[in-house]
């Protein structure tokens, strides 16, 4: 049936090591993925999926597929702070009774998950900012002010994972690295003998950006640096948040970064000789008509491409939320 919602799927990758696959209700991006490791008489989850009506019950099925239950779960660490990622942490600790390790820059994201109105307003921001006409906000804000946030409840984390914790596991230790850009509470985890690396939406399967705007100076340069940091692992098997397994680590690296740099030449192109703002520039950069289904995803990273190029004194702000090519 078409739109039908697709079911959580359990899989071994290695010994030890399983993929668990949960559905989304998001249009073009129907799943995301945990990772469950071995860890003595239980396992560490890695990431949990979003949290809506039935999603607890989507994980345990995908563990159960694999031989797992919930309540082995000695420890639940997250890549970052986006709703299909540590969505669910909150109901899994308070299940398994375990810690939940988290970046502490998670502490943005909880802020907005405990405050609905201050999330609508951020969303609305970036649309002001986008030059989206102020009727337009309005209606989208009457639609989403009552959007779930996706998050069963937010946490500041047991401990911080900052670079260098260690995850022990019966695969060996899972070393952490930093890796803001995607959101600045991101971190990759990587096992270094086995030269695996969970690179959450870092580096994703299928060579997709997105950036979160207003949370940090330059996402845009932070990604281009973490870029550099998980290119020195080596890693050959790639573990990411959404998409199958994938082993040319190296050639996805290589693939964001030639995006980058394309979508930053198509932007600094399109206010070459006009003034445009961020929603005139979309359909010029995506060749695709902005609409309220892609704008979330499309104004936000636009917006981080501008301030990225004006930081390099590409692009200089311009009256009326638009830029222009120095």
């Amino acid at each position: 049936m078409a739109g039908q919602r697709e079911l959580a799927r359990g899989e071994r990758v290695l010994p030890g090591l399983w993929r668990l696959r949960l559905p989304l209700p998001w249009p073009g991006v129907p799943h995301c993925n945990a990772w469950a490791i071995a860890a003595g008489d239980g396992v560490v989850l890695v990431d949990t999926g979003l949290h809506e009506p039935g999603s607890l019950a989507q994980l345990e099925l995908a563990l159960a597929q694999v031989g797992l239950r919930l309540e082995q779960v000695r420890l639940v660490a997250i890549t970052h702070a986006h709703a299909d990622h540590w969505g669910q942490a909150a109901t899994v600790a308070d299940r398994a009774g375990c810690e939940v390790w988290i970046h502490p820059k998670c502490a943005d994201a909880a802020r907005l998950v405990d405050d609905p109105q201050a999330a609508l307003a951020h969303r609305l921001e970036i649309g002001r900012q986008s030059g989206v006409p102020e009727a337009a906000l309005a209606r989208y804000a009457e639609r989403a002010r009552d959007m779930p946030s996706g998050v069963a409840r937010a946490l500041s984390g047991d401990r911080p994972l900052i670079d260098g914790v260690k995850l022990g596991t019966d695969l060996g230790d899972w070393v952490t690295y930093e890796t803001p850009g995607h959101t600045p509470s991101h971190v990759c985890l990587h096992q270094p003998e086995r030269r695996l690396l969970i690179s959450g939406d870092h580096i994703l399967g299928r060579i997709s950006l997105y950036f979160d705007y207003g949370l940090s100076e330059d996402p845009v340069g932070e990604f281009l640096g973490s870029l550099v940091r998980i290119e020195a692992l080596d890693a050959r098997l790639g573990l990411s948040g959404h998409g199958r397994p994938f082993v040319d680590v190296r050639g996805h690296i290589e693939g964001n970064r030639r995006l980058v740099e394309d979508r930053l030449a198509a932007v600094l192109s399109a206010v070459s000789g006009a003034a445009r703002t961020a929603a005139e520039i979309v359909p010029v950069v995506y060749d695709e008509r902005l609409d309220e289904r892609n704008a979330p995803w499309f104004l936000s990273q636009t917006l981080c491409y501008l301030r990225h190029l004006e930081l390099a004194g590409r692009v200089v702000a311009a009256e009326g939320e638009r830029w222009l090519a120095a």
